[in-house]
């Protein structure tokens, strides 16, 4: 019993020594060591730790520009507590020097202003003064048409006599002596060279013949150039008895003479520059 016993145990001995024998052997064919490969390496953990070493040195060059910054500040503010006097009065004195040549520019520069606007004041005055001579000198040399109040005087055929250049002359020389500015006879514009001759039929006025009735435009104060047709002894009352002609005056607030003439054209006289 004893010996069965020995030998059970030998026999496990032996079959242990034999399993170990081939874990340590390995010598079966086909049968290598494994050879393990290297694990790959962690793509997201080098990203996470490239962005963390990137933020890392933004935050240390904000850092670096943040100090840089205030030093630089701080180095502004204390300029001038490290000045010595004779330097803060050179400063100074520059300061003021620079205060002055601005001060002088601009006093020039508004002394430029003033000339300017005074110039273009000038030059409008000249210009509204040379449109009103032109518009007066327009109107007494008859170049322009006129409007206003004024009177309109019709003269018929004489019945007792013809109505001749002298009366109308007369006239005229009434109504210009009442303060008329433009008068028209029939279609002719009166002006200072105007002349009135008799024709056989009616009259000449400044080359052009008219015949009765009469038409005599005035433009002036109605009232005023009324009183001169119309007053007792005067021109109306002479075409009256004198022609036996009917003499009309009618005021108005809109005389329209729209005669005019060409500008004349003077061989001697010059105007004055």
């Amino acid at each position: 019993m004893a010996r069965r016993s020995q030998s059970h145990n030998m026999l496990e001995k032996m079959r242990d020594q034999h399993a170990q024998d081939k874990v340590n052997d390995r010598m079966e064919t086909g049968s290598f060591p494994k050879v393990r490969r290297k694990p790959r390496a962690d793509l997201n953990r080098h990203a996470n730790r490239s962005r963390l070493i990137t933020s890392i040195l933004i935050m240390l060059m904000c850092a670096l520009l943040g100090f840089t910054y205030m030093s630089q500040i701080n180095n502004t503010k204390s300029t001038y507590e490290t000045l010595d006097e004779n330097e803060l009065v050179r400063l100074l004195n520059e300061s003021n020097t620079q205060i002055s040549n601005l001060e002088q520019r601009k006093t020039q520069l508004s002394n430029q202003l003033e000339s300017l606007k005074s110039a273009a004041d000038e030059q409008e005055q000249a210009r509204k003064i040379a449109k009103q001579n032109e518009e007066a000198s327009g109107l007494i040399s008859g170049r322009l048409p006129a409007r206003g109040r004024g009177v309109t005087v019709s003269i018929s055929r004489g019945a007792d006599a013809k109505v001749d250049a002298s009366i109308m002359f007369n006239l005229i020389e009434e109504l210009r002596n009442a303060g008329a500015e433009v008068i028209a006879v029939d279609s002719v514009r009166v002006v200072a060279s105007t002349y009135i001759a008799d024709a056989d039929d009616g009259l000449i006025c400044d080359g052009t013949s008219i015949k009765p009735p009469y038409t005599v435009k005035a433009i002036g104060n109605p009232q005023e150039l009324s009183n001169a047709v119309d007053i007792a002894g005067g021109v109306g009352a002479q075409l009256q008895v004198k022609y036996g002609a009917n003499v009309e005056v009618q005021s108005s607030d809109n005389i329209v003479i729209d005669e005019v003439r060409e500008a004349t054209q003077n061989q001697y006289a010059k105007t004055v520059e």
